[in-house]
């Protein structure tokens, strides 16, 4: 718990004074006033966020959390388990979509088993910081405890402080793990007071039983555990997933250390809840990547006062959006460093 506080007391908003310096600079680029629309808004947000009058992002990774999850065990998903598993040996290997999207930008995968189900070779490549062997069901009693929770979090910020401390200048968050939309529904449904089956979807693909029984599940989860939707720690540990936390970590220590981290999706959008409850400021440090097709995406995004960069209909997970986006991180990038103002390229207007 030292570490997590420690984070959360470092957070600091953005810095307003040198934002309104670079929206100064960027309405008076050669281009008409908005005419890059959310680009010009990112590059303010990214110059609060670095504190550097000309942010740059050269050194980008994406950190991908892998974990299983007890609730498998209710029938709620066509996919095995045991696919977390192979995809978790996928990434160190480049084969899965968030590592063929990431070579566009030169992003590192970064790849972490913070809770599978099964034992990963210590040279294959992952990062082995398991906190238990998937979380336990949730429909019938808690995914983990307090600690674990609180671990899990940790972890998250202890490697992305080591990425940070590499020179990493802009994150992602990514993960990994069979039947992850059912905690995540559940998370927006404490915190965000909506009720399950306004938000819950198929996720990779529902079990037999179809999206009732995926939504009956999330209600006796929240029934069993009755989990308080103002302690975030408390909704993670009752009805989250290790991945979740570890994705909270992430983003909590990005903040701390004035980093941009982008959000990737659905699973992501939980995750920044969670980290948002602990830390309310960590929301002006998250810069969103897509809208997910997930029905519960969109009013995470909202819980989060967040408006997705990108509409492609995408509900891989793994960071794939955060990849996707990073290109367009670079980009607000290049126009603050390679764009004149009317006064410099000698211009009246």
């Amino acid at each position: 718990m030292e570490l997590l506080q420690q984070t959360m007391d470092k957070i600091t908003g953005l810095d307003q004074e040198m934002m309104d310096k670079a929206r100064v600079r960027v309405d008076n680029l050669i281009k008409p006033t908005k005419s890059l629309g959310r680009l010009e808004d990112l590059a303010v947000q990214l110059v609060g966020i670095t504190r550097q009058p000309i942010p740059s992002v050269d050194q980008k990774a994406i950190i991908v959390m892998a974990a299983d999850h007890g609730v498998f065990d209710e029938g709620i998903t066509n996919f095995p388990q045991s696919v977390t598993l192979a995809q978790t040996l996928n990434f160190s290997k480049g084969l899965t979509g968030v590592c063929v999207l990431g070579k566009v930008s030169g992003a590192n995968i970064i790849p972490v088993d913070i809770g599978v189900n099964a034992d990963i070779p210590h040279d294959a490549g992952v990062i082995l910081r398991k906190v238990k062997y998937g979380t336990d069901n949730m429909a019938k009693g808690p995914a983990m405890t307090r600690e674990e929770a609180i671990q899990s979090v940790e972890v998250g910020i202890e490697i992305a402080n080591q990425e940070i401390a590499k020179g990493v200048q802009l994150l992602g968050t990514g993960e990994m793990g069979i039947c992850n939309t059912t905690p995540s529904t559940a998370i927006l449904s404490v915190i965000g007071g909506f009720k399950p089956e306004d938000i819950t979807g198929r996720g990779a693909g529902v079990g037999e039983g179809g999206i009732q029984h995926k939504i009956e599940v999330i209600k006796q989860a929240i029934r069993v555990n009755q989990p308080n939707r103002e302690d975030g720690i408390d909704v993670l540990a009752k009805v989250g997933g290790l991945e979740i936390g570890g994705m909270a970590g992430v983003m909590l220590a990005a903040a701390a250390n004035r980093v941009p981290v982008v959000v990737d999706g659905y699973i992501s959008t939980a995750a920044a809840v969670i980290a948002a409850t602990l830390e309310p400021k960590v929301r002006e440090f998250l810069i969103p990547s897509h809208a997910s097709a997930e029905p519960g995406g969109k009013r995470g995004s909202e819980l989060l006062g967040l408006k997705p960069m990108i509409h492609m209909d995408l509900c891989l997970g793994e960071g794939s959006g955060a990849a996707l986006v990073f290109p367009i991180v670079e980009a607000a990038c290049s126009m603050m460093k390679h764009m004149p103002t009317f006064a410099e390229a000698g211009m009246e207007i």
